[in-house]
């Protein structure tokens, strides 16, 4: 154990922990905008800079270690000055477009903007240069992006450094790094070719700003009249934990918290595959197949006024692929005779089950229990393998 001083606080924490983490960990707030819990120090973005006494400079404390008897200064005004002056850099290059960015009122970088009290810069002087305290040209990108999920606004990239950690650390999948430097310094995939990776993402999670955000959330709601509704993804049976944004009975997004079991992390079905929930073709009563003798007789059934008879996908039904719609209990019941014929002339074996990673855990013990001691049979299988 080491034990070290914060502004005046005698504190004790494990060896090897760094100075921001002993910090925090006793309720001592330093902003940061590169920092992360769960990826590596970067200590790109120098915010989180404090004074340690026998050190003539101020250090970064996010990768600087504690040491036995260590006196730290985590605010001051020379401190609160140079990181002032280093948000003022960063917002000089940076789009004056709060009122219109999908990460408004949960950007870390307008967070701390406010409470610094920054004011935007003023608008931009000819030829792309930008005026105010740090006037001079400031980073403009052509837009290209063919990728299907994920809106990269490059203007609005700080060069934190998160998304290209956390695809490496995180996914280990390398699709993006640093390229070129100085002024010119971006991120980007191989060659400046369009972001083409598995989608899972996280970098979009990670990112402080408005630089990465998902295509399907734009214009849909920011953090106004959001209800949060906490569930489990439906997709697979690892059963990741994830939060619903919805508006006006409408999901317009999902995230997922740190302190879940899949600690914040999801693939690309289960942060962007939500459009099921109110895509026209889903299914909301049990269907019956009616099988017709004939085409001319199963055209008949689909043009007819029968109420019952589903129109509402435009598929070519075959003869064999006619539906109508049914109550619950009449579905129920049509299968239980089924099931029941099926087997009392071909034996239980004939049937089969399948169950689905969807379902609960206490639903799939159900189901299978319904195969064993009701059906008789063991022909049961999940995509799970439970």
């Amino acid at each position: 154990m080491i034990n070290l001083t914060i502004d005046g606080k005698k504190i004790t924490v494990l060896d090897s922990t760094s100075v921001l983490d002993a910090a925090r960990q006793n309720d001592i707030s330093i902003p940061t905008l590169c920092h992360h819990p769960k990826l590596t120090p970067f200590g790109g973005c120098r915010l989180c800079i404090v004074e340690v006494k026998g050190i003539p400079r101020p250090v970064t404390s996010c990768t600087t270690p504690v040491s036995e008897g260590m006196e730290v200064t985590t605010t001051s005004p020379y401190l609160e000055d140079l990181r002032k002056t280093v948000l003022e850099l960063i917002l000089s290059d940076h789009p004056n477009d709060c009122m219109v960015c999908e990460k408004a009122g949960d950007c870390t970088l307008q967070e701390l903007a406010y409470f610094y009290g920054i004011n935007p810069p003023i608008p931009p002087l000819e030829k792309g240069g930008r005026g105010g305290i740090f006037a001079g040209e400031r980073r403009v990108y052509t837009k290209r992006d063919g990728n299907p999920f994920i809106e990269r606004a490059m203007e609005k990239c700080i060069l934190c450094g998160r998304c290209v950690k956390v695809c490496d650390e995180v996914m280990g999948v390398g699709a993006i790094d640093f390229t070129y430097r100085g002024f010119k310094s971006k991120i980007c995939p191989p060659y400046e070719r369009d972001l083409d990776c598995v989608f899972c993402g996280q970098c979009v999670a990670v990112c402080p700003t408005g630089a990465l955000t998902g295509k399907m959330w734009t214009l849909k709601g920011r953090q106004k009249e959001i209800k949060e509704v906490d569930t489990i993804c439906p997709y697979c049976g690892v059963g990741c934990s994830i939060t619903l944004h919805v508006r006006r009975n409408e999901v317009i997004r999902v995230s997922s918290k740190d302190d879940t079991i899949n600690e914040g992390w999801l693939c690309v079905k289960g942060r962007f595959g939500y459009n099921f929930i109110n895509h026209r073709d889903r299914l909301t009563r049990p269907l019956i197949r009616i099988a017709p003798k004939n085409t001319k007789e199963a055209q008949k059934i689909r043009s007819s006024e029968d109420k019952t008879i589903s129109n509402s996908q435009p598929l070519n039904f075959s003869t064999s692929h006619v539906f109508r719609e049914a109550s619950w209990d009449e579905a129920l019941d049509y299968i239980a005779e089924k099931l029941k014929t099926i087997k009392e002339k071909h034996g239980p074996d004939a049937i089969a089950g399948l169950s689905s990673a969807r379902c609960t855990n206490e639903e799939n013990y159900i189901f299978q229990k319904f195969m064993r001691a009701s059906i008789g049979t063991n022909n049961i299988d999940h995509c799970a393998r439970f």
